[in-house]
């Protein structure tokens, strides 16, 4: 079978063998926004034909591919939903030679009744929940542009979060005052993890986000953080208010995994979440980055593939 994560800039794909081990794998440019319309099918034959010269014959798709700028909209499934809900509504994709089915995405709401959305990262959810014990309840933290916050219980996503931290840095380096004042420095490092960690201290005093990020110019301009540091002491800055925010609801201490938050994303998120974890006493597990491998394996098993 052929597993694909297609987001809105990155192509992953997976040749899963039974079982949902990884044979072989392509990671590459690529996601759905270069893709012109009507040219999905062609884009993932160029892709994953070698595969299918072989005999692949079953292709199963998850991310932003499903979305409305994607290939096919596939209806959002409410929550909580485990691994049998979101197999059984699968939708099916018109692909000349293989049977292609698409993961739909799930929302969810908050206190207040507001909607929240995923793509992809269910699926990602799906891997991990396969190696907690059954029916073990979880916090698990997908670090990323959109950062997602999920409770895993029953055996299933219970409900989640969305945080836009990564985007909300890059637009304040990027069009803010703040970004004048900010020159390159290291991403890791002493120094830089130091600069981070301030910034993730001082989301706990009072004063609020608002404030706290201006006072980041007003440290720059006062000779108090270095402009080198300046981009680290935002970043720990936005994930403390992000992580004062996901534990005011407190973090599931059943007995198997107390006090723990789970952990998946790249090298370099991880290590800053990672830090930010630190400076709360929270203990974490890190899991693979392509876990969502094994989601698609698992959500695969429960087809009715022809």
């Amino acid at each position: 079978m052929i597993g694909i994560d297609w987001g809105t800039t990155a192509f992953r794909a997976y040749r899963l063998a039974p079982g949902g081990g990884v044979r072989d794998r392509i990671e590459r440019e690529g996601g759905i926004l270069t893709v012109p319309p009507g040219g999905f099918p062609a884009a993932l034959r160029e892709a994953i034909g070698p595969w299918l010269a072989e005999g692949e014959r079953r292709v199963l798709l998850c991310g932003m591919v499903g979305s409305r700028q994607g290939w096919q909209e596939a209806p959002y499934l409410p929550c909580p939903a485990g691994p049998a809900e979101i197999a059984a509504a699968v939708i099916a994709l018109p692909f000349e030679g293989a049977a292609c089915r698409l993961v739909p995405g799930l929302t969810a709401r908050d206190a207040a009744g507001v909607p929240d959305v995923m793509r992809g990262e269910e699926t990602k959810l799906l891997g991990l929940l396969a190696e907690l014990p059954a029916g073990a309840e979880a916090l698990v933290c997908l670090p990323g542009t959109h950062s997602k916050w999920a409770r895993l219980a029953g055996g299933g996503i219970a409900g989640f979060a969305t945080q836009m931290t990564g985007e909300t840095r890059a637009v304040l380096l990027q069009h803010s005052i703040l970004g004048r004042l900010a020159e390159p420095g290291p991403s890791s490092g002493t120094g830089s993890d130091a600069a981070f960690r301030r910034g993730v201290r001082r989301a706990g005093d009072p004063g609020g986000l608002l404030h706290h990020l201006f006072g980041t110019r007003a440290l720059g301009l006062a000779g108090e953080l270095a402009a080198t540091e300046t981009a680290s002491y935002l970043s720990g800055l936005l994930i403390g208010h992000e992580l004062r925010s996901v534990l005011a609801e407190g973090v599931p201490q059943g007995p198997v995994h107390q006090g723990m938050v789970h952990l998946a994303g790249s090298e370099t998120l991880c290590h800053a979440y990672a830090l930010a974890f630190a400076e709360h006493g929270l203990a974490h597990r890190r899991h693979a980055d392509d876990i969502v491998a094994r989601g698609l394996a698992l959500i695969a098993e429960m087809i009715p593939w022809p």
